[in-house]
């Protein structure tokens, strides 16, 4: 291989393993900024090794074994080394380092289920602004460069930089230590972590900004994280709630612009193209969810999702059900969004002017003033009961608001069309 095939396969490698990685080194030195740093160097020390000895038959064990020597020298230069081996139950002498090292490693390996759900409400704590949250979860658990996070956000490296920068010195000044939260703040951290790995996945299936219809990289993260989690919180029915969700949301992304690239609605899709693997993925979730208890946010979504993926065509959808399922959501989890959505479903189930009823209420209170999908679910509405002045001028006005490229362009369209 070439040394440019070598970096490739060593950054791949790097992706795939590094929240690992970084989970099991913040667990021996207990700071999650100097867990990475650890991670990085081993990265450097592949780089350095892997083009002139060759690819290792097992690379990510290889990085975790470099990793994890790396720890246990620091610590060693820091004098701590006795306590840590105590830690891990390995109390010798310290002429037998070399021997309890090698313990030591085998040793930590057994909780890195732990240590990785560790990471993740370490990254999502509360002491950290929502925007440094998601810097931070898609840097140690997505393996995503600084410039990657950049681009999926549009904004500047030097921004995200210092978010994950704030975030570490945030966490070390707050003395937040590498473990899972009481058993009393584990709902309300929970839904923090939920929160943010479904913020990754909707800016990757619909760009709030910019000149794409969305960010497939963003979704498939957002999708690896959640199995994840799945994996580590079996019994915790919102973590197969959100999954589902995103499994089932993900399943329609390559129908959803045609040939062009143009923008293909829901209702306009070609179905034939719903990846029905994932599909499949996402009512398994679901069930599980129900199995489980009382649906949640997440999961009364993913039933919502649920309908539309069980239909065969779209006038085959059961509108009655999914305004239903709104309604339902609408009292768990009450908010301006949800209510539009549900005008959206009674519109369809009952009529567009039962459906404009809901938007106007929502227009009167002066709900969601700069929200695009609020005037282009009015337009729709409207132009449904056959006003289309009124709903070109919607149109344009959704146009006006959205900062996608690809959705203006969408809602010009219908603004100048008969």
């Amino acid at each position: 291989m070439s040394g440019a095939d070598v970096g490739r396969v060593v950054e791949a490698v790097y992706r795939i393993e590094s929240g690992r990685i970084i989970a099991a080194l913040a667990r021996i030195v207990g700071d999650v900024g100097l867990a990475e740093d650890l991670a990085q160097d081993a990265l450097l020390i592949a780089l350095e090794q892997w083009p002139l000895r060759g690819v290792p038959d097992d690379p990510g064990p290889w990085l975790m074994a470099t990793a994890k020597h790396r720890a246990i020298d620091l610590l060693r230069r820091q004098e701590n080394y006795r306590r840590k081996l105590a830690t891990v139950g390995r109390d010798v002498e310290l002429a037998e380092r070399e021997s309890a090292e090698a313990g030591i490693v085998d040793a930590l390996d057994d909780h890195i289920g732990d240590d990785l759900l560790r990471l993740i409400f370490t990254a999502c704590h509360p002491a950290l602004s929502t925007e440094s949250q998601v810097a931070l979860t898609l840097r140690m658990l997505g393996g995503l460069r600084t410039d990657e996070i950049a681009r999926a956000f549009l904004t500047t490296e030097a921004t995200v930089s210092q978010r994950i920068l704030r975030a570490k010195k945030t966490l070390a000044k707050e003395r937040v230590r590498f473990e899972l939260p009481p058993a009393s703040e584990v709902p309300a951290r929970l839904a923090a972590v939920l929160g943010t790995v479904y913020l990754i996945f909707n800016e990757g299936y619909s760009a709030t900004a910019g000149d794409g219809w969305a960010r497939p990289a963003l979704c498939e993260e957002a999708l690896r994280l959640g199995r994840v989690l799945c994996g580590l919180l079996p019994a915790e029915a919102e973590v197969h709630g959100l999954a589902a969700l995103m499994e089932l949301q993900a399943s329609r992304v390559g129908a959803r612009t045609d040939a062009e690239g143009r923008p293909v609605l829901l209702l306009d899709q070609d179905r034939r193209r719903w990846d029905r693997l994932l599909v499949r993925r996402g009512l398994a979730a679901l069930r599980r969810a129900e199995e489980l208890g009382t649906l949640g946010p997440y999961g009364l979504q993913a039933a919502i999702a649920a309908e539309h993926a069980r239909a065969r065509t779209a006038a085959e959808t059961d509108w009655g059900r999914i305004a239903a399922l709104y309604g339902v959501l609408a009292y768990v989890a009450p908010s301006a969004v949800v209510e539009l959505n549900r005008a959206v479903a009674v519109g369809m189930a009952d009529g567009p002017a039962a459906g404009l009823a809901i938007v106007d209420g929502l227009v009167a209170k002066g709900e969601l003033p700069g929200y695009p999908h609020l005037p282009a679910a009015r337009g729709e509405l409207l132009e449904r009961l056959g006003r289309g002045q009124e709903a070109r001028a919607e149109f344009a006005r959704a146009a006006e608001l959205t900062r996608n490229e690809v959705e203006r362009e969408l809602f010009s369209r219908r603004a100048t069309t008969p």
